[in-house]
């Protein structure tokens, strides 16, 4: 029974690691990348359509992001949304594609973002330790029930800390590299 509440704690951790490395991707680090434009909803048809199902994003430079839009009488929605998003990206719509030049950051910005990357990692290591808490009510409310011996919950709460220790140490590399990639001038 303690078997199931560590998989399933388990995977809920990776869970976790796996949101923060999306949260992460869409953080501009002074090199183009479409995940940026991931969260851009665009008005399209009167429904807000995520920018990936209206357009291609490619990355021709190391600076410049190209959306080719699937229809081209759309252009201009896509051009608002991008300015909308509010990304400090200017785009430049020559009638068949947009271009984005990706600025090279301010030193200013790089605090910003390495302030936004640790908000992202306690947010992820808040969430560990929440899926940890979780596991360890579970394991204590089995003990109590007779499900399982004082013992076996011990040794699921010891199992639960090990893991804990391990995701939060990945969050941590995690996060470190992401500051280092945004703080190389």
């Amino acid at each position: 029974m303690s078997a199931e509440i560590m998989q399933d704690a388990k995977a809920k951790m990776t869970k976790s690691i796996e949101a923060l490395n999306r949260e992460l991707a869409t953080l501009r680090a002074g090199r183009a990348n479409p995940a940026l434009l991931d969260k851009v909803l665009v008005s399209y048809y009167g429904m807000d359509t995520p920018l990936n199902q209206v357009a291609t994003v490619s990355v021709p430079e190391g600076r410049l992001l190209v959306v080719s839009p699937f229809d081209k009488s759309s252009i201009a929605e896509i051009e608002k949304a991008i300015l909308k998003a509010d990304l400090g990206l200017t785009p430049n719509n020559d009638g068949s594609v947009i271009r984005i030049t990706i600025p090279a950051l301010t030193e200013e910005r790089r605090k910003e973002l390495a302030k936004l990357v640790r908000k992202y990692a306690e947010d992820a290591r808040v969430s560990v330790r929440n899926i940890r808490r979780d596991a360890n009510d579970s394991l204590k409310k089995q003990e109590k029930d007779g499900e399982i011996t004082e013992d076996e919950s011990r040794r699921g709460q010891d199992e639960t800390q090990k893991l804990t220790n391990e995701h939060v140490k990945e969050i941590d590399s995690i996060a470190e590299a992401k500051e280092k990639e945004i703080m190389e001038v």
